[in-house]
Parts: structure tokens; sequence; C-alpha cells
């Protein structure tokens, strides 16, 4: 049983990275394609329209291959994980059901209107239409969250014949952990769109090639990215306390904590030491560790010798997936702020260190958001529903050879998927925009 357990939650966690390749892009890549859109009804200049259709086409790849993997990933709560299913599905099916008729149904059918309606309707019509898309990509995040925040904080259920049923609809959509949780991951998935652009329009710039179209590019990817790179580690501290206050094994695993203490330092050099359960510090400062952790300087923090060790996660992995994760933020900050001042100063054509350096960055927010994903899975173990069910008693009663053939399935569909997404979109990025002309006259024309 222990090795069905194993190979269930390596497959369930396969599943969620490959699936967590294609969302980030789709939630953060779709807000500046609508942006464009939008901007072209308002003025009709082709250069709004070529950007809308360029980068709406590497949107619309990645959004396609997307949904395939989200369908299998749900699939696995009734093969894998039926027992999790039986226990806590008469409230992890509410959100998941509103998830697939109302965000699935906005997203399908606007989308269809948007990708083949051009000839067919007006550009007001068409900004319209992949606003909605937008609206839909977002509400089905927070539904999928919504359901996530109730394994991670447990609220309005009641436990009827060993099973937990829905109580208070009103509390499990007003979850706390939940709304933190949403405005951490959707803005960090607007890190990852503005990224895309960005290193396209970088790559196309250090060739010369259609500059006034990039640098346009360049530059709303960069108002995003700027945005959403400052907000970010303000949404993540305040997700980072309530998790703490929720769960401190997780919120001591983030840091190490050892011993319960109230004014803990934070060190910027520390290398945890699970065996002797002390650490390597250096460069500590007093009362910060838990002002990150309670909003005070001299808040208390629960150590991790106060937890029972069978109710501890795996420490060095939350630990250094957090700190990567949070160095990264720091980077992103760096980066997109440096940028601004090359923009200003309309130095960006010129500055092609930077241009590489983002270039070279564009892979760096998806590790972040998927270290951000492993501090939140991880350090919620041993329970797959906080508090109330642990996974050991989760996986499904199936053999190891169903399990096995599975896995190795679903590696293989998976890895076809991605490979096909990265070739389109390397491909179409090279090829760059098609480009329109005016109504008038045939002539060609890019508007800065």
């Amino acid at each position: 049983m222990e090795e069905v357990l194993l190979l269930s939650r390596l497959q369930f966690a396969i599943t969620v990275f490959y699936h967590f390749l294609f969302v980030p892009l789709t939630i953060g890549l779709v807000i500046l394609v609508a942006i464009m859109e939008t901007n072209y009804a308002r003025t009709l200049n082709p250069l709004y329209r070529n950007m809308a259709d360029f980068w709406g086409k590497l949107f619309s790849i990645n959004f396609v291959l997307g949904v395939i993997t989200g369908i299998t990933m749900e699939f696995q709560f009734g093969t894998n994980w039926s027992e999790y299913s039986r226990y806590v599905g008469d409230i992890f099916g509410s959100p998941l059901a509103i998830e697939a008729l109302l965000a699935f149904f906005l997203e399908s059918t606007f989308m269809g209107i948007w990708l083949f309606g051009r000839n067919k309707f007006s550009p007001k019509m068409r900004a319209f239409s992949i606003w909605m898309v937008a609206l839909g990509t977002n509400i089905s995040a927070l539904w999928i969250i919504t359901a996530n925040g109730f394994m991670q904080n447990p609220v309005g259920y009641k436990l009827t014949d060993g099973r937990v049923e829905l109580q208070s609809f009103s509390a499990l959509v007003t979850n706390p952990y939940a709304w933190n949780m949403f405005f951490h991951t959707v803005i960090s998935c607007y890190i990852v769109g503005s990224f895309f652009v960005m290193a396209v329009s970088a790559y196309h710039l250090l060739r010369k090639n259609k500059v006034d179209f990039f640098k346009k590019s360049f530059k709303y990817g960069l108002i995003m990215a700027v945005f959403a790179a400052t907000a970010t580690p303000f949404l993540g501290h305040q997700s980072g306390v309530y998790a703490t206050s929720v769960q401190p094994a997780k919120g001591a695993a983030m840091e190490a904590v050892w011993e319960t203490q109230t004014e803990l330092p934070f060190s910027i050099i520390q290398i945890p030491d699970p065996e002797n359960k002390k650490n390597f510090e250096a460069l500590t400062i007093p009362g910060l560790g838990s002002f990150f952790y309670t909003n005070s300087f001299d808040g208390k923090v629960t150590g991790l010798n106060d937890i029972p060790e069978d109710e501890q996660p795996n420490v060095p992995l939350v630990y250094y997936s957090f700190r990567a994760m949070v160095a990264l933020g720091v980077f992103f900050m760096a980066l997109t702020w440096y940028g601004v001042y090359v923009y200003r100063k309309n130095r960006l054509l010129e500055s092609k260190k930077y241009l590489k350096l983002v270039l070279y960055s564009v892979l760096l927010p998806y590790l972040a958001i998927n270290l951000g994903w492993m501090v939140a899975e991880v350090g919620r173990q041993p329970w797959v529903v906080y508090g109330l069910m642990k996974t050991t008693d989760a996986v499904s009663p199936i053999s190891l050879g169903q399990i096995g053939f599975s896995l190795v399935s679903l590696v293989v569909f998976y890895t076809v998927l991605l490979i096909a997404d990265v070739y389109l979109i390397i491909k179409y990025a090279k090829q760059g925009p098609e480009v329109a002309k005016e109504a008038k006259g045939g002539e060609v024309s890019y508007v800065s």
C-alpha cells in the first residue's frame, strides 16, 4: 500500500506540475491580449490589430493544450483518490462543478467568438469576447483555489457518518485562506504572462525586427510586470501570515523554526540541520522573522519541536522552495524596475545586456510559481485535508500495476503535449506578427 500511495502522490504531482506549466501563461497573457483588442476597438490603429493577433495566437496555442491537461487532472480524484472523494466529495464537488459549468462555459463560448468571429463581429464585440475569456480564466482559478482552500483550511462543514458534508456555502466561498491564495496566485500568473511578452519582444528587438511593434509590446509587458512583481511580495507576505496562523507546522518549516519563540530573528544566510534540529545562521536581524509570520516584531512563532513529528512536513523541501521563491521575487522586482528606468531613458534598444537578461529569464517565473505551490502543498503534509484526513487514508485501493501503467502513460502523454506546446510557441514567436494593412491605400503601417 505504501508503494501505491507513493506512486499516486507522484502521479498527481506530475499532473499538477504539467498542468501548471500552461495555466499561468493563460491567465497572464489573456489580460494583455484583451488590452490590445480594446485599444484596437478604440482607435482602429492597425498596430494594435497586429499585436492582438500575434499574442492572441500564442495565447490560443497554450490555452487549448492547457484545457486538455486540466481534464486529466480531475479524473484522478476518482481513480487514485477515491477515499478522499468519498470523504470530502460533498464539499469538493461544489466548486469544481461551478468551475466547469460557469467558468469553462464562459471561456469556451467567448473563445469561439473571438477566434472565429473576426470577419463576422465588430472590433468592440471581439474586445468584449476576449475580456469574457479573461474573466472566465480568473473565475476558473477562483473556484479551483476555493476547493484547494478547504483542503488547507477546512471551514463550513460538519461530520456525518464518517464523511464531511457542506454546512455553510458562504463560509466555503469566503474562506480567508482561499482568497489570500487566489490573489497571490493570480498576480504571480501575471508575472509569467508579462515576462513571456517581454522575453519574446526582447528576442526580436535584439535582431532589430519590427522595432515599433515589439517595443510597444515590451512596454505593455513591462507595465504589467512592474505591477505584478511589486504587488506579489505584499500579497505573499499576507498569505504567509495567514497560512502560519492556521498551519503552524507549515510556517515553522518555511523558516526552519525549531523552538517556539517571540521576537524571532530572521537570518539572511541560514542552513537548516534537521537531524540536530538547529540552523547555521549569519546576518541575523532581530524580530524580523516574527514580523514576517505574525505582522508583529514580537509575535510568537510556533517551533517544530512543539509539533508532533508525524504531523511535520518535509522541512528542507519546504524551506529551500520558500527561500528560492522569495529570492526570485526580489530578482523580478529589480529586473522590472530597472526596465522602467531603461525604457524611460529611451535606451531599450541600446541595452543589449538587459534585453538578453530578460530573454534568458523567461522560465524563471514558471519556476517561482511552482516553488510556491511546492510550499503550499508539501507544507500541508501529512494532511490531505488539514486536521481532518491524512494523505495515507485518501488513496484508492488499487493495484501497483494499475497505478504504474497509468503513471507511465500520463508522463508520455503530457510530455508529448508539452513538446507540442513549446514547439508551436517557439515557431510562431520567432516568425513574428503578420503585417496588417490600413483600410485605405493598402500601405503597411506600424504606429508607435
